[in-house]
């Protein structure tokens, strides 16, 4: 079973398998299953070091093969408030009946900063700096990588890419290892199949 939301720190050292764990068994309980296009959506800019989560996170999974999933957003070609809406339209135009896992940076409390959420149901982008955005996704990835509730967009410029390079890595890691056991399972199903 899985609950609407868990959690694990950037510093413990098992985090990536941890986060995969996660990841696989919501995968599991929302019935993605291997036909459905799976989408990863990379939501943030290269502006602001708080907000680049998912644009790095991006980047780093394009440079290992990642099919059958796809990575939308990433350093070059961003997915921010400004062209969230027609990425997701260009989604679910090209794409049929696909699993969306969205991923972005957050605030949140003190004692909060530094763990990474996996939850069931749709990214609400833009509510760390109060902007009305287009939800998206399936589930979603969030990385709280500073404190919330005063002066957002300062706070997200001044924090540390120590902590979103950290975090970037381990979703990274974690989805590169979900994605390779959805791929080694299809190769046992189709294996079973001759």
């Amino acid at each position: 079973m899985f609950f609407d939301r868990k959690r694990v720190h950037v510093d413990n050292r098992h985090a990536a398998d941890i986060l995969q764990r996660f990841i696989l068994s919501l995968m599991d309980s929302l019935d993605y299953r291997y036909g459905r296009d799976l989408i990863i959506l990379c939501v943030g800019t290269d502006r602001s070091t708080g907000d680049s989560l998912g644009p790095i996170t991006g980047t780093l999974l394009e440079k290992n093969d990642v099919f059958p999933a796809r990575i939308i957003g990433n350093v070059h070609e961003p997915v921010h408030a400004s062209n969230l809406e027609e990425n997701i339209e260009m989604i679910y135009s090209n794409y049929a009946d696909p699993f969306i896992i969205a991923i972005d940076a957050g605030l949140g409390k003190q004692s909060s900063v530094g763990y990474i959420d996996v939850k069931k149901g749709p990214l609400k982008p833009g509510t760390g700096v109060n902007k009305k955005l287009p939800e998206v996704g399936d589930m979603h990835i969030t990385g709280l990588v500073n404190v919330g509730g005063y002066m957002e967009y300062l706070v997200l410029q001044s924090t540390r890419l120590s902590i979103v390079f950290k975090m970037a890595e381990i979703i990274s890691t974690a989805l590169y290892m979900s994605i390779d056991r959805i791929r080694n399972n299809i190769r046992a199903e189709i294996a079973a199949l001759d």
